[in-house]
């Protein structure tokens, strides 16, 4: 199949056109590198730098016969701070590219959406049918992207799939996280176990769990590409389906100190902060409706797996 990856270059998307090229299909990214990288393009991929906004003339070029979307700005506090950029980017820039998409005729899509849509949860593990009240200006936009793929569905007959998650963590196909501005534990730990950080902030150890610390999900990013290649055939033309991924339990911020300092075998020093207004003590997803309707479950269930191998990767780079 011709597959076209908005976002390749970045973590997730890297490492989604690395399994999608194992699997033979024939591969398209399409970066403008703004926070991805073209040296983690994986061989065999083709690169057009370009933006959303400009994926008219490639997705004409090329032809392809799906997509899969992860190009979106996705730092929350930044999204609050610069609202204009995310509704530009990722609701303009995705409805440029679904109008692209139906232009050269190609109509099936898979959906990086986020678990952030949510908002502050009623009851965990989230189900598909919780309430939507993101609290922030990312997480709007992505359910409005959403809402959007309903619509085209409805009036173009798109196929589609939205999946929501929180956490995505490790590394594969040599491929792991590289960001500029590191927001996330996993990599902020191990930064700290290699001495690039002097110390990890904890914000909070007062939270009603069993050590106090925020209970978060996480899920390795080679089961994300799993489940990304499970979806793409799945819906019909017409039908926008959403899941939720999770790894099926949740770790604690101290869970996770304790596996980078055992992985890595070096200290991590911990600076206790104060609670973050709007951190929940607990946010987990259900995947129960993926696991039934497309067979899907995570294989890489343990922490220390899952930090081991974001440490050999970074180490290696």
């Amino acid at each position: 199949m011709r597959v076209l990856v908005a976002g390749g270059a970045g973590y997730i998307g890297s490492v989604v056109t690395a399994a999608l090229l194992t699997a033979r299909h024939e591969v398209t990214v399409l970066d403008d590198l703004s926070t991805g990288h073209a040296d983690a393009v994986p061989a065999g991929a083709t690169l057009a730098a370009v933006s959303l906004h400009e994926s008219a003339p490639v997705l004409a070029e090329v032809r392809p016969e799906a997509v899969l979307h992860f190009a979106a700005k996705s730092l929350v506090g930044a999204s609050q701070q610069r609202p204009h950029e995310y509704w530009e980017t990722n609701v303009g820039g995705s409805l440029a590219l679904l109008e692209a998409m139906k232009a050269a005729d190609c109509r099936r899509i898979v959906f990086s959406s986020t678990a952030a849509t949510y908002g502050e949860p009623e009851s965990v593990p989230i189900r598909e049918d919780a309430p939507t009240r993101p609290t922030n200006t990312y997480g709007a936009s992505k359910l409005a992207v959403d809402h959007m793929l309903t619509s085209y569905a409805v009036a173009h007959g798109f196929a589609a799939v939205s999946l929501r998650y929180f956490n995505v963590a490790g590394a594969a196909y040599g491929l792991g996280e590289r960001h500029a501005t590191e927001t996330h534990l996993i990599p902020i730990a191990l930064e700290v176990a290699a001495g690039k950080r002097e110390a990890l902030t904890v914000y909070g150890e007062d939270y009603p769990t069993p050590d106090g610390t925020c209970i978060r999900d996480y899920v390795h990013v080679e089961d994300l590409a799993d489940a990304h290649l499970l979806a793409l055939p799945a819906p019909a033309e017409g039908e926008h389906r959403i899941y939720n991924l999770g790894n099926g339990t949740g770790f604690s911020v101290q869970e996770v100190v304790d596996a980078v300092r055992q992985v890595t075998g070096h200290p991590v020093p911990v600076v206790v902060g104060e609670r973050r207004a709007g951190d929940p003590a607990q946010l987990v997803a259900s995947s129960d409706r993926i696991r039934a309707d497309l067979g899907w479950a995570p294989r890489h269930t343990d922490l220390a797996g899952i930090v081991r191998d974001a440490w050999t990767v970074s180490q290696a780079r």
